[in-house]
């Protein structure tokens, strides 16, 4: 069965694209042009994936997450045009799986398409080893290799590591991992987090300036890069 992805989006030129982009890779293409008429298509066909604007005629597409979130956990990816790093925290915490900012590539949006299918399916829990390129990680026997060379880490670094390695490509904020990593009376200490990742970056031979694996997201948080390839449905 072709995953079934539903468009909300007022642009039509944006849904022409979408259309073309999504058949091409298998996908299933459902639209709606505005948000009453997406939360009815929701509630109708059930969609695996909803891909969201934020700018809609009638209502915000902040206020159909939080409709949709009161009975469903159907992955949402938003579409933004919006640049404030507060409004992108404040959707992801109440209930957007990730975000694009358009302009955006096609490339990256069916990787993310894929991520959060992945996540869907439950795939990568399963799974004792996770892998990302050159890196991977036997979950059972709690090692790291990098190049076939073992990279020694401690407990933080290797939960920090597992834990972005559970979603390669999903954005993770600063909140969703200083509550895994420390519990939930760090959620505000953002500076743990950075030395953490500084540290990691340093035994995974990340450049901070440029880095291979460790991506971050300003003011929002941090996405472990995988290559594409590797992101199959």
């Amino acid at each position: 069965m072709r995953p079934r992805i539903l468009v909300i989006d007022d642009e039509v030129q944006i849904q022409r694209f979408m259309k073309i982009s999504l058949a091409a890779e298998g996908f299933e293409y459902i639209s709606a042009l505005n948000a009453t008429d997406g939360l009815k298509i929701v509630r109708e066909q059930s969609p695996d994936i909803i891909i969201l604007d934020l700018g809609l005629p009638d209502k915000d597409g902040s206020w159909l997450l939080s409709q949709l979130r009161v009975s469903s956990q159907t992955p949402v990816l938003v579409l933004t045009a919006r640049d404030e790093e507060d409004e992108k925290v404040r959707l992801l915490n109440e209930g957007a799986n990730d975000y694009l900012s358009k302009p955006f590539g096609i490339k990256e949006l069916i990787a993310r398409i894929k991520v959060l299918l992945r996540d869907l399916r439950g795939t990568t829990v399963l799974s004792p080893v996770l892998m990302c390129g050159d890196l991977s990680i036997d979950t059972a026997q709690r090692t790291v290799r990098l190049k076939n060379f073992s990279v020694p880490l401690t407990k933080k670094e290797y939960c920090l590591l597992r834990y972005l390695m559970s979603n390669p490509n999903a954005l993770f904020t600063h909140q969703q991992l200083l509550h895994h990593i420390w519990g939930e009376t760090h959620t505000d200490d953002t500076h743990y987090l950075r030395i953490l990742v500084s540290q990691l970056r340093k035994k995974l031979e990340d450049d901070s300036n440029a880095p291979k694996y460790i991506i971050t997201e300003p003011g929002i948080g941090y996405r472990l890069l995988c290559p594409v390839e590797h992101c199959e449905v």
